[in-house]
This record gives C-alpha cells, sequence and structure tokens, in this order.
C-alpha cells in the first residue's frame, strides 16, 4: 500500500475518532444545567421591616380663631421658641373690651341694690322687733283692762279705748312683718341681680380673653399661615374657622411611618427601631414603637379604610409611631424620614440567601424521563390518586447531591435582608442552589448540573 493511502486512511480513522468523542461530550452535556450555588451557614439573622413618613412631634396643637376679628399684633414668627402662657398674637377688641366694662359696671350696681336691700331688710327687721314688743305690751293693757272693766273698776270708755289701741298694735305686728317678708324678697332679687351681672361680667370677660392668644405650652410655632391686618373667623359647622399657627411640643419627636400590611403583624409596641432623616445624612437615630394603629389605610387615597362605605381591594397600609430616643434640636416637622423596626433576632441560626428559596407543585416532584413522560407509578408518587394533592405547593430549595439538583422542602423561620432562617429540612453545610432567577424557576429535581460561581449572576437575570 502506497504511503499516501496510509496517511490518507490514519486521517479519516482521526476524523471519526474526533467526531466520537466530540459528539459523546455533547450528549453527556446536553441536559446539563448552569448553577450558581451557595451553603447553608449558621450566623446571627435580624428580622426588619423598614417603613417611610415623616417626623411629627407627639404632642403638636393647631391654634384656631375663636372670634371674629383682625389681627392687630403677632407676637411671634415662625420658628420662635415659646414658653406656657408667653402671649402668641391679639385680636381686635374694642367692642368687646367695652361690653366688658358694661358689664362690670352692672355687677357694681346690682351689689350697690344688694347692699340697699340688704340695709332695708335691717331696718324692716328692726321695725318688726318694735312692733313686737308694742304688740306685748298693747296685749298685756288690754288684757288688765279687760279685768278692771269686769270689776267696773275703768270706764267704758276708757275700756273701747284700750281695746282700739290693742288692735292698732296688733295691725302694727303684721304690716312689721310684711315689710320684712317684701325686704328679703327685694334682698333676694338684689342678689339674683348680682349673679346675673356676674354670669354677663364672665360672657363678656370670655369673649375678650378669646381675642388675645397664650401659649398653652412650651414649644416651637411649626406654621404661622397668618399676618398682621388680616381677618380671622371662627368655624362653624361644616367650614372650619382660621388657623392662626401651630405650635409643636418638640421635647418628644417621632416617626410616623406607614408599613405594609402584610408586616404589620410583625410589628409590635416596645420593638426598638432605627430613624434615618434625609435632611440628616449619614446619621442614625434609636427608636421605640410606642403607638400601632388599628385601621388600615388605603395607599392611593390616604383614607382610614372606616371612614369609606365599600370595600377596596387596594394595597393597605397601617401607621405606626415610633418614639425617638435622643432627638436632635435641629428637628422640623414633616421632615422625610425611613424607619427600620427590628422585629426578631436569631443569635448562630442556620440561614439560606433568600433567592435560593423556590416553590413547587406536588405533580412537579414526579420523577420523569428524559423525554419528558412520567414514570411509571409508585404508591407514593401515584398523582392520580389526588388530584387536589397534585396542585398543592411546597417550598424548598435545590440542594447538589452527586451533580444533581434536589428538591428539599424546607421549614423557614424569620427573613432577614438578603438571608431567611431555616427551622427544618437542611443542616450546616449543606450547598444549595442560589441562582439564576431563570434556572430557579424552570429547574427539575434530578436534573445534571454543573456548578459556574464565577459567573455575574446580576447580568444574566437581566439577560433573562
Amino acid at each position: 500500500m502506497k504511503t499516501w493511502k496510509k496517511i490518507a486512511i490514519g486521517a479519516g480513522a482521526a476524523v471519526v475518532l474526533a467526531a466520537i468523542v466530540g459528539f459523546t461530550v455533547y450528549q453527556s452535556h446536553k441536559n446539563v444545567v448552569t448553577v450558581q450555588t451557595g451553603k447553608a451557614q449558621r450566623m446571627d439573622l435580624v428580622a426588619v421591616v423598614s417603613a417611610s413618613g415623616e417626623i411629627r412631634p407627639k404632642t403638636y396643637v393647631n391654634i384656631g380663631a375663636n372670634a371674629f376679628g383682625k389681627i392687630i399684633r403677632l407676637y411671634v414668627k415662625e420658628g420662635d421658641r415659646v414658653k406656657q402662657g408667653q402671649m402668641l398674637a391679639q385680636l381686635e377688641n374694642v367692642q368687646s373690651a367695652a361690653d366688658m366694662e358694661a358689664m362690670q359696671a352692672s355687677l357694681e350696681a346690682a351689689r350697690t341694690d344688694a347692699l340697699a336691700a340688704e340695709a332695708a331688710l335691717n331696718t324692716s327687721a328692726a321695725d318688726l322687733n318694735r312692733a313686737k314688743s308694742d304688740a306685748e305690751r298693747s296685749d298685756l293693757d288690754w288684757t288688765r283692762a279687760q279685768g278692771l272693766y269686769k270689776d267696773a273698776l275703768i270706764s267704758k270708755s276708757d275700756f273701747d279705748m284700750q281695746k282700739a289701741t290693742h288692735q292698732t298694735a296688733v295691725a302694727g305686728l303684721a304690716q312689721a312683718e310684711a315689710r320684712v317678708a317684701q325686704a328679703k324678697a327685694q334682698k333676694d332679687s338684689a342678689d339674683r341681680r348680682i349673679g346675673q351681672a356676674g354670669a354677663n361680667l364672665t360672657h363678656a370677660t370670655d369673649v375678650l380673653k378669646k381675642t388675645t392668644y397664650q401659649a398653652p405650652y412650651d414649644g416651637v410655632i411649626t406654621n404661622l399661615p397668618v399676618r398682621e391686618g388680616e381677618t380671622v373667623v371662627m368655624g362653624i359647622q361644616n367650614a372650619p374657622g382660621s388657623t392662626l399657627m401651630t405650635l409643636a411640643d418638640m421635647s418628644v419627636i417621632t416617626a410616623e411611618v406607614k408599613v405594609d400590611e402584610t408586616d404589620i403583624v410583625n410589628v409590635q409596641m416596645g420593638q426598638t427601631a432605627q430613624v434615618t432623616i434625609d435632611a440628616i445624612p449619614k446619621k442614625t437615630f434609636k427608636a421605640v414603637v410606642t403607638q400601632i394603629g388599628d385601621n388600615a389605610i388605603v395607599r392611593s387615597t390616604g383614607v382610614s379604610t372606616s371612614q369609606q362605605a365599600s370595600t377596596s381591594q387596594e394595597a393597605k397600609d397601617f401607621k405606626v409611631v415610633v418614639t425617638l430616643v435622643d432627638p436632635p434640636d435641629d428637628l422640623r416637622p414633616g421632615l422625610s424620614t425611613t424607619a427600620k423596626i427590628t422585629t426578631a433576632t436569631r443569635g448562630n441560626t442556620l440561614t439560606i440567601p433568600i433567592q435560593a428559596l423556590t416553590v413547587r407543585r406536588q405533580s412537579d416532584l414526579v420523577p420523569k424521563d428524559e423525554k419528558g413522560s412520567v414514570q411509571a407509578a409508585s404508591p407514593q408518587t401515584d398523582a392520580s390518586k389526588d388530584k387536589d394533592k397534585d396542585k398543592q405547593e411546597i417550598q424548598g430549595v435545590f440542594i447538589l447531591r452527586n451533580h444533581k439538583a434536589e428538591f428539599v422542602p424546607v421549614d423557614t423561620g424569620i427573613a432577614g435582608t438578603t438571608d431567611i432562617e431555616v427551622v427544618k429540612g437542611l443542616k450546616e453545610g449543606d450547598e444549595i442552589v442560589t441562582g439564576s432567577y431563570k434556572v430557579l424557576r424552570t429547574l427539575r429535581p434530578g436534573s445534571s448540573v454543573k456548578v459556574d460561581n464565577a459567573a455575574p449572576k446580576k447580568e444574566e437575570e437581566e439577560s433573562s
């Protein structure tokens, strides 16, 4: 055989061999899935609920107009710190001051009339006492005259005169008693006029007092929407009155945040929180949960569900108030803030990355052959026995065993920012599939896998 024929045969054999090897390698990698993995490891885990809101003082009051009138003097400006009882504003008070002076004069007149009535009563009482004395003396004379006349010791004219004198004394006593009763009535009337004048004076004083406004407690003027010269009105039904200013007690500062309805069940009174304020970057303030709202608030409208006539399927939030432990002095109400509430902590607990957690139906866990058909059913995997059970979703992770992905159901506990606690189903050091998202979504139990942790997860997920 010629040399060139031998070379051709050898080259052909090499090509065939290379084709066979390539085909074998291709078939071996045909059903291999490239995954990223991580380890189940123990670490300290903190569950945090994050919510945004704004800074608000625990105690604040909108000082509204209590009377109709023009503002003639504002003693403060926005941002001023005031003390309890300090004058804040003055309304025009000419009429109310005049009314109070008139009521004061009426009260003084009523008191003078009461003094006169009391003097008249005393005079009437003295007259009554004199009339009683005259009546007693007349009664004795009349009794004596009756005895003397019976014994014929006095004349008939003296007897009649004594009788008339006695009747006059009795009538004078009755008249004195009537004058006393009249004086008492006049005294009572004068006392009631004093009460009436006092009530009118109290009313006029209150009206006058409502033209001046004083600070009810120490605080900061956080809002001053009016100016000197403006006319303010008091509120009536369905029409709010003018607001002069807002006074906030900045000694106790809170952050009022809205927590999603799915997280509110984990928030409890007394839990600690970390508060950040947009206006004060790179600083974190400690806080404590002091109030948890009972009514849900519709996120799109901000209206409580208790105020709606119909139900809504929109997303809802709950108001949570956290009180700052040591707030800075330069805080102002309305500043945007974020509160991270610590709802639970676990020390040295078994954890896995949250993205490794996936869900499969019971029917997805039935072993399948390479063609995708269900293998022969066993008593444990017979899906036809219970269709509802096939639809049941099972939470678990994929772990690597002998270069294959096996689905393992797990029970989870608290969730941190990037990791979640595993209560049951895994042990420390188990290698689990953590990505990519597309792989975790489509990976089947028993699939052959290849680990490539060098691939950028972010790029893979974006491309998927």
